[in-house]
């Protein structure tokens, strides 16, 4: 019986996807890199600094990694700027009602987000007390798909991991939850996914029956 839920931020919960996108390509743009929508999915689920490198790739001189460092801290200046207008309104479709289903069915949830900037995203859209654990980006060391932090969202539910399942928008995500031995439940850009337990276009087509299925 999966006695917890973990839930992906981006893509998942609210979507912040056209915010990373602006600044990551004010940044190309400055650096006079090369940057275009599709480079930018691949950048979902991944720490703010491997995004960088993916950014890279397409430079046509090295950094230092002062440099590096600069334009990470200067991606995320511009990105917290753009959130200035995230509100309650942003959260995705079917978020609230399956919240609501879960917290019925004494079912713990929890966030588990690469993101750095999770607390002040939760705070902007109402739901900075919602969640009984919040495991993020400043918390860990590896980043999706590495299952550190769905790991850590488990030990904070004080759950096995067997007993918790993941939702998940990034591919990078659904490798993690599997990692770390979770129900990997596929929605948004994740879906369809062959690996995953469940695959749905969005949250409001999950139900709490079809997350503790087995």
């Amino acid at each position: 019986m999966y006695q917890g839920v973990i839930f992906d931020l981006d893509g998942v919960i609210v979507s912040t996807d056209e915010c990373h996108y602006k600044s990551w390509k004010q940044i190309a743009d400055r650096e006079g890199i090369y940057f275009d929508r599709t480079i930018n999915m691949r950048l979902r689920g991944v720490s703010r600094y491997e995004s960088l490198d993916i950014m890279l790739e397409r430079a046509e001189k090295a950094y230092t990694p002062e440099q590096k460092q600069q334009m990470a801290d200067d991606k995320n200046a511009i990105y917290r700027t753009l959130l200035d207008d995230l509100s309650p309104a942003d959260i995705l479709p079917g978020v609230m009602d399956l919240l609501a289903a879960l917290k019925a069915k004494d079912i713990k949830i929890a966030i588990g987000s690469s993101s750095r900037n999770t607390a002040l995203i939760l705070q902007k859209i109402g739901l900075d007390k919602t969640f009984d654990a919040v495991a993020d980006g400043t918390m860990i060391q590896n980043s999706k798909p590495h299952p550190e932090v769905f790991l850590l969202a488990a030990k904070m539910l004080e759950l096995d991991p067997t007993a918790c399942a993941v939702i998940e928008d990034a591919e990078a995500g659904i490798e993690a939850s599997l990692a770390a031995n979770c129900r990997a439940i596929a929605v948004g850009a994740a879906h369809p996914n062959a690996q995953a337990a469940l695959s749905a276009a969005d949250l409001t087509a999950v139900t709490v029956e079809g997350i503790l299925e087995q």
